[in-house]
């Protein structure tokens, strides 16, 4: 099992920046963590791709925050951060951290708000 814990959400003015972070431990016989990344729900939307990051710290970026976001990682921690900067007001949403350990098995995490205001 793994476990996935977000933070860093908030409320920010439109052009600020916030930083997530998401923490995730595992336990049985789970030694590492493959792809990482983030996602984001808006009300009344559906849940869509934000970023991932590879265990090899390659990057994709939706073309929503390309350019204005950073996804990284720290593999000994089993962290995964993303810096968002010159929020919007489009930006607002859930974010959700997942982790994925095969082409099958995801984990999310429970979801932290982000709220930019204009």
């Amino acid at each position: 099992q793994v476990q996935l814990v977000e933070s860093g959400g908030g409320l920010v003015q439109a052009g600020g920046s916030l930083s997530l972070s998401c923490a995730a431990s595992t336990s049985g016989s789970i030694y590492r963590i493959n792809d990482m990344g983030w996602y984001r729900q808006a009300p009344g939307k559906q849940r869509e791709w934000v970023a991932t990051i590879t265990r090899g710290s390659r990057t994709n970026y939706a073309d929503s925050v390309k350019g204005r976001s950073t996804i990284s990682r720290d593999n000994a921690k089993n962290m995964v951060y993303l810096q968002m900067n010159s929020l919007k007001p489009e930006d607002t949403a859930v974010y959700y951290c997942n982790a994925d350990l095969d082409s099958v098995r995801r984990y999310w995490g429970q979801g932290t708000q982000v709220t930019v205001s204009s």
